[in-house]
């Protein structure tokens, strides 16, 4: 068997503990390669020029110039894969998600917590391997005004709650769901949303999105009911379910051992929409590492949900979609940009004849 090139990485951080860490979580992966840290970004400038890494990690806190300024120089005069680490406090939080916004593909909270080393170890190494795979997108335009909804009949002022829409996504989700959700408008079925992503992440994402579109957007609470007009997010390191309540849904938040070494985890909501709200649903695929939710959407597809899948060409990385896809999963595989409308249109021809 021949031997693979190793994905060389570098290691941006103004902590020497951190950076130590972040070596040593790297340290026995045979398919990575550590070849340097760097301080801050002027010495990050002249490593990466002269030991060319595959990935950088970034931290967003750093003297001399900041992460997020750091990144936005970088994507435009040397584009390459990012994964943002960030520590967990709120506005840290918010400044990552923007840093997804403009061109990294993954972020990961900053060891500190008891337990934060483990769970390093375990999701570093993942996030790496992602980012080297992705295709890098150009940066979201500042002027993130939802665009015009495509008109859809004034019919679709239907408020039926059996209707739900279920989107799951991975490695460069943040900005396919961004996509998604700004072309959805306000008559809408009930959304509800895994994107692989820490915990306090998942907060800042659903209220970056609530403030870009015509949805409201929130992170899901245990017994969040799921109503038009409304999209929930997963909360990140917790599953996400759909129970049937009075004739409509909720959704439970719960813990549980990891699925596709994902929590929260698509195939977990998959199959839950699936024995719930079977033929009522649609099941949306997006860009992600590995084989999360192809499962869960061949399950919702036998229970007669309609399925999508995004294509290749549109995606950072093809591997979900393509899991499902290979597996017969899929109804349509479509660009990114008409995932919305065909999302919207398909629930309009399963409205209930009276509100048609």
């Amino acid at each position: 068997m021949t031997s693979q090139r190793r994905i060389r990485v570098l290691i941006v951080d103004d902590s020497a503990i951190v950076r130590k860490l972040l070596s040593e979580a790297l340290a026995d992966q045979t398919d990575l390669e550590v070849v340097g840290t760097a301080p801050d970004p002027f010495i990050a400038r002249d490593k990466i020029l002269s030991l060319h890494p595959d990935v950088l990690t970034l931290d967003i806190e750093m003297p001399r110039m900041d992460g997020l300024t750091f990144l936005r120089k970088l994507m435009r005069f040397h584009p390459m894969p990012v994964v943002v680490i960030s520590s967990l406090g709120q506005a840290s939080s918010r400044v990552a998600i923007e840093a997804l916004q403009c061109g990294a593909v993954e972020v990961l909270a900053k060891p500190g917590g008891p337990y934060s080393v483990g769970e390093l170890k375990q999701d570093l190494a993942h996030k790496i391997r992602a980012a080297a795979q992705s295709r890098l997108r150009a940066a979201a335009p500042a002027d993130t005004t939802p665009p015009p909804v495509a008109a859809i009949s004034a019919a679709a002022e239907y408020r039926d709650p059996r209707s739900v829409i279920a989107i799951g996504a991975s490695t460069g989700g943040t900005e396919a769901i961004r996509e998604v959700l700004m072309g959805i408008p306000e008559a809408s079925p009930g959304i509800v949303i895994v994107q692989h992503i820490p915990a306090v992440f998942s907060a800042a994402f659903a209220s970056r999105l609530n403030d870009l579109c015509r949805i409201r957007v929130k992170e899901a609470e245990n017994g969040d009911r799921v109503v038009p007009g409304q999209a929930l997010v997963a909360a990140g390191n917790f599953h996400m379910t759909l129970r049937p309540s009075d004739g409509g849904y909720r959704v439970a938040v719960h813990g549980g051992e990891r699925v596709c070494y994902q929590r929260p985890s698509v195939d977990v909501l998959f199959r839950s929409v699936a024995a719930v709200a079977g033929s009522n649903a649609i099941g949306a695929l997006l860009t992600g590492m590995g084989a999360d939710g192809a499962e869960g959407l061949l399950a919702m597809k036998g229970a007669g949900a309609r399925t999508i899948a995004q294509d290749e060409a549109s995606c950072v990385v093809f591997g979900m979609p393509r899991e499902a896809i290979e597996l017969g999963a899929v109804d349509r595989v479509l660009p990114l940009n008409r995932i919305a409308g065909e999302l919207m249109a398909w629930s309009m021809s399963h409205a209930p004849a009276a509100v048609r």
